[in-house]
C-alpha cells in the first residue's frame, strides 16, 4: 500500500469528500485506513448493573481507494510513484512535483508471536 500511517490525505469519494486528516492505522488484508476525525460512527452501549448507558462516537475505517495523499511540498492532492534507489531501498515520490514524501527507512524486524 503507497500510503503510511501519518500521512496527511484527503476523502475524494463517498460521505465524506473534500475532508482531510491524519492516517491513525493501516489494515493491509482489508485494504482499509482509518483516517482522523472521517467517517465518524456511533455506537450505543447498552446500561449494566454498575455503567449507565453512553454513545461511543469513533472513526470507521475507509477504503484506500478512497483517500489520495497531499503532498507536503507542493500541498496538492497527488499519486505516489516508487522510486527504487541504488542500495535497493524503495522510496515514496511525489508524481506532480517529483519530490520525495519522506525520508527512506528500514523496517525494524520483529518477531513473530
Amino acid at each position: 500500500m503507497k500510503i503510511h500511517v501519518n500521512d496527511n490525505v484527503m476523502v475524494i469519494s463517498g460521505k465524506d469528500k473534500g475532508k482531510k486528516g491524519l492516517v491513525m492505522r493501516l489494515s493491509d488484508k482489508s485494504g482499509k485506513v482509518v483516517v482522523e476525525k472521517v467517517n465518524i460512527r456511533t455506537k450505543h452501549i447498552k446500561k449494566s448493573q454498575g455503567q449507565a448507558g453512553q454513545k461511543i462516537r469513533f472513526e470507521a475505517p475507509v477504503s484506500a481507494s478512497n483517500v489520495m495523499v497531499i503532498c507536503p511540498n507542493c500541498s496538492k492532492v497527488t499519486r505516489v510513484a516508487q522510486l527504487i534507489l541504488k542500495t535497493g531501498k524503495k522510496q515514496r515520490v511525489c508524481k506532480k512535483c517529483n519530490q520525495t514524501l519522506d525520508k527512506p527507512f528500514e523496517r525494524k524486524r520483529t518477531k513473530k508471536r
